[in-house]
């Protein structure tokens, strides 16, 4: 059976057979409205894989910040439901076709009290549910905050031991230093169900996110500086975390594995970390620190006591004074000619990062010097700083030796102050004072 299809081409009418149903049974199948829904089907698969693990969390802290992202999409769907199906019934009510409203046509209408106590009394109350509840949110899930509970039914007790946890977001890849069991990974990170932890967060270059959706909210990662994140993983299962915050080139595949594990499965877990054989001492951490991408899960047995404080301070090179330690100089006066031993080790702040000393390699100043006899004293003076650094150096310990020689010890009191003319005379240099001088004042 076919139509026949009639045109007309200039003045000669024409007619074309046309067959009955389309050829092509692919193209017939999509026609059918029963069918239609079935192309959709590959996507609706495809979309089956995906966990909605931020709506699924297995730790409290998700949790509860998953209650409260539904609970604010609930209030603001107070005004956005109405809204939208108001809409929808306005367009339908006053369509063109319904004659019916033409009679309640009211051109010169302009205002309605109980219409104006609607539209601003409803956005004014839900704006004030969702301050009370981002407010107490704000303050009850604060990554600082301590636990008080593992879980809706369960109180932290004196019997929950804390896990602390280092974390180093290095490029491109994340160090886990286990300071309780002297260990650490790369790239895996395991924690025993109903635990708390207690994270400290820093990183090696650029700043970082350090995120695990199935745990607990993002927290940065930044040099020089320690952020902290308490959290609780309440379901065992592998996880996924990564970087949320990108950080160069390999910033793709900076993941790592999360395991909630029992307890007893953490043990064995530790057991084979420490198995592992090699040691994370700060050579050894250098070399790790350069950027590096897919980096397989590493294990190391031992770890050096003090890397992260050294790691946080940006003090892992020999011979770089720790920004503590700067910091606690700068609180008690600051450097000057008394403190100079703090400066004379610096070979890596004064060479490496700069080539040479501006002034060459030995200590220098600018000074003002009013006779020869002056500078010959300063001169005397320079080499006994140099001597007693350089012996002093030799007999201080090296993990101390850049704390400030000469601030007192808290508690103890400070020795008495040799004054110059006193060591000029201790050597056999004739001193002569400042306002009996009469060669001409020069600065260099």
């Amino acid at each position: 059976m076919s139509d026949v299809c009639p045109w007309v081409y200039g003045a000669v009418a024409m007619t074309e057979t046309l067959p009955a149903t389309p050829a092509n049974p692919v193209r017939r199948a999509l026609r059918s409205r029963l069918l239609r829904p079935l192309a959709l089907a590959p996507l609706m698969a495809a979309l089956s894989g995906c966990e909605a693990i931020v709506l699924a969390p297995a730790g409290d802290i998700a949790m509860q910040q998953r209650d409260l992202l539904v609970v604010s999409v609930l209030l603001m769907l107070i005004v956005i439901v109405p809204v939208m199906a108001l809409t929808v019934y306005f367009a339908w009510k006053y369509r063109a076709s319904n004659k019916k409203v033409e009679k309640d046509y009211s051109p010169d209408w302009d205002h309605s009290t109980h219409l104006e106590l609607v539209i601003w009394a409803v956005p004014l109350l839900i704006i004030i549910c969702l301050g009370a509840v981002t407010w107490a949110g704000t303050h009850l899930l604060d990554p600082y905050r301590p636990l008080d509970r593992i879980d809706k039914a369960q109180a932290i007790t004196a019997d929950h031991e804390v896990l602390q946890v280092e974390v180093v977001a290095l490029d491109w890849k994340w160090l886990f230093i286990y300071p309780q069991y002297g260990i650490a990974t790369v790239n895996e990170l395991a924690a025993p169900v109903d635990r708390p932890i207690r994270f400290h967060i820093t990183a090696s270059g650029v700043m970082n996110s350090f995120y695990i959706p199935a745990l607990a909210g993002q927290i940065y990662a930044m040099p020089g500086m320690e952020t902290k994140l308490h959290a609780v993983i309440n379901r065992p299962g592998s996880y996924t975390g990564f970087s949320a915050n990108y950080s160069g080139d390999g910033f793709s595949n900076m993941r790592f594995a999360f395991h909630g594990m029992e307890e007893g499965d953490f043990d064995q877990w530790v057991a084979k970390v420490r198995a592992g054989g090699q040691g994370l001492d700060r050579d050894s951490y250098l070399e790790l620190e350069r950027p590096s991408e897919k980096v397989p899960v590493t294990y190391y047995g031992g770890v050096d006591d003090h890397l992260f404080n050294a790691i946080v301070n940006m003090c892992v090179q020999p011979g770089k004074m720790c920004m503590g330690e700067m910091m606690d100089i700068d609180r008690k006066g600051g450097l000057g000619l008394d403190a100079v031993k703090n400066t004379l080790p610096l070979v890596y702040d004064k060479y490496r990062r700069r080539g040479q000393a501006v002034f060459g390699d030995g200590e220098s100043y600018v000074m003002q010097v009013c006779t020869p006899l002056e500078a010959e004293r300063a001169a005397v003076e320079a080499n006994m700083r140099r001597a007693q650094t350089a012996q002093a150096l030799q007999q201080a310990d090296p993990f101390n030796r850049l704390t400030g020689a000469a601030l007192a010890v808290p508690g103890s009191k400070p020795a008495p102050i040799e004054t110059s003319a006193i060591k000029a005379e201790r050597v056999g240099v004739q001193t002569l004072p400042v306002e009996t001088a009469s060669a001409p004042v020069s600065q260099s």
